[in-house]
């Protein structure tokens, strides 16, 4: 599918959405339209695994049979279900029974079966229960479809949850949707649900043309960046994940097989889920990642916990997107936290350093982070610069990049990138200014290919050029005019210079202008006199 079909689908049913959510919040109408497109890729996927895996016995039925295939085989075929369940679950990982495939939802949506509220329910509990070897509690935990938001009454429900089913298989129904395909129409509502719902949605998804910077940073060698990407990445961290286009976008740079394993941590219970969903919608199967919830800064997570050094996990890459300038109240124990102990504590006004801290503890020591913070973390004092000063006198500050401002759905502010290494090789920073490089939006601005390719290979070969980057040694940075200060237009200006002015040049001009005027001046008189009129002054 073209990128144009792929954007005409999306668009397909954000339409839908828009058209069918009536007065309903758009936040709660996501949560069904992206768990029936969710269920829609599972029984796509598990159908397709089924008739390979049946091959000739998988039944063949007509255009007017209403029935799926799988359910006459398994009516037909009851002593070897079990089985062939289990060989499924070796193969694709997780099963479906037939009733609450996607095809017999649709079916019982289109005659409008009034049973369909109860199906979908139980459906919903077997996918969290049952469906997977490791089991996904709460998937689907935000969808009340008992909600008095669908209708007052059971069949009100019913009919409403009829009708959203009836017009996403219509919309669909035009498009080759393998699993990409679907993935695709998943980020893009997701990104239209962040785009319409403002602040509050635009926390927890990341614009991908700034996650695309962050995935090409530590998709490359982290220790010599100059050597192209390296082969592969064990394990990647994203602690405050979102819905999850981070790491999936990691994902997607380094190829399926270029990640060892996936781990991710998310607060809020929404954007967890939507996670998980983004996960296997998008082909990574369930041994291959894990998103637990939990608050990072408390860091709840217990696999982080571990109190023995030698057990401590430890990333090859993390990348994160944390919200911007979070207020946090900080027990005094936390002083004594192995994460924050070396650095101190970040302001209850800011948590900004407290999530960088966290995720920089976790880093291996030839591992590379990448993060987006607010400007304020470059210059703000206090806390703030007593941190930052440790982590550049220890020289794990490898990269300050500038981005524009209205970027995110979430701020208008503009916004950081930096760059951390354990074991950083050149003994300065590079700056990176792109704040004046952009495509101006009407409600957005968004960065072109062009941009985001120059912002990479700057970092990548550690270019300088004028007005755009430069390499700063720690000599200058730590001396006394800029006192580890990292405001980015102290070392990279996008100031213009006036241009120098020529006095004797410019007198000369000034004296045969006035002396023309004079002369043009003494001509026109002699043209008033003849006609009798007053002259001009001299």
């Amino acid at each position: 599918m073209t990128e144009q079909e792929h954007k005409k689908l999306g668009q397909t049913l954000w339409n839908i959405a828009d058209q069918l959510r009536g007065a309903m919040n758009a936040d709660d109408f996501r949560d069904y339209m992206l768990a029936f497109l969710f269920l829609r890729y599972l029984s796509d996927n598990y159908e397709a695994a089924a008739a390979r895996e049946l091959g000739p016995d998988y039944p063949a039925l007509g255009p007017d049979d209403k029935r799926t295939p799988l359910s006459v085989w398994y009516a037909a075929n009851s002593e070897d279900t079990d089985e062939f369940e289990r060989q499924m679950r070796r193969k694709v990982h997780y099963v479906i029974q037939p009733p609450y495939l996607w095809t017999s939802i649709v079916e019982m949506a289109r005659v409008q079966n009034g049973d369909l509220l109860d199906t979908l329910q139980k459906g919903m509990k077997f996918i969290e229960d049952e469906a997977f070897t490791n089991t996904f509690k709460g998937l689907f935990s935000e969808i009340n479809l008992s909600s008095e938001k669908l209708g007052r009454s059971l069949p009100d429900r019913n009919e409403k949850l009829c009708k959203i089913i009836t017009e996403i298989a219509k919309g669909l129904k035009e498009f080759s949707t393998t699993s990409d395909t679907l993935g695709d129409a998943y980020e893009y509502l997701i990104g239209q649900f962040a785009a319409g719902g403002g602040k509050k949605a635009g926390e927890f998804y990341t614009p991908q043309f700034v996650s695309d910077i962050l995935s090409e940073i530590v998709a490359l060698d982290s220790q010599d960046p100059t050597q192209g990407k390296r082969a592969h990445i064990d394990s990647l961290l994203d602690f405050a994940c979102g819905s999850g286009s981070l790491i999936l976008n990691v994902r997607n740079e380094m190829g399926s097989r270029g990640i060892g394993k996936i781990y991710g941590q998310e607060k809020n219970i929404t954007t967890y889920n939507l996670a998980r969903m983004n996960m296997l919608l998008h082909g990574v199967k369930d041994s291959e990642f894990e998103i637990f919830h939990g608050d990072t800064l408390t860091n709840d997570w217990p696999m982080l916990r571990e109190t023995n050094p030698a057990r401590v996990p430890r990333f090859d890459a993390v990348v994160a997107n944390p919200p911007f300038s979070y207020r946090w109240d900080p027990s005094d124990s936390m002083a004594d936290d192995v994460r924050f102990k070396n650095y101190g504590l970040a302001p209850k006004s800011a948590a900004d350093f407290a999530f960088l801290l966290h995720g920089f503890h976790f880093l291996k020591d030839d591992g590379v982070m990448t993060i987006i913070l607010p400007h304020g973390v470059l210059f703000r004092g206090g806390a703030e610069e007593r941190i930052r000063t440790k982590l550049l006198k220890d020289g794990h500050i490898d990269t300050v990049i500038g981005l524009p401002a209205n970027l995110f759905y979430s701020t208008g502010i503009p916004v950081c990138i930096l760059v951390l290494k354990k074991c950083k090789k050149p003994d300065d920073v590079l700056f990176i200014n792109a704040a004046e490089h952009f495509e101006r939006g009407k409600r957005q601005n968004r960065l072109t290919p062009d941009h985001i390719a120059k912002i990479v290979s700057t970092y990548q070969h550690r270019l300088e050029e004028p007005r755009y980057s430069r390499r700063v040694p720690m000599s200058e940075i730590s001396d006394d005019k800029n006192a580890y200060n990292l405001n980015i237009s102290r070392y990279v200006s996008t100031a213009q210079a006036d241009p120098e002015i020529n006095l004797e040049k410019v007198h000369t001009s000034l004296v045969e202008i006035d002396n023309r005027v004079k002369a043009a001046t003494v001509k026109h008189n002699e043209f008033l006199k003849e006609l009798g009129l007053p002259l001009l002054p001299m």
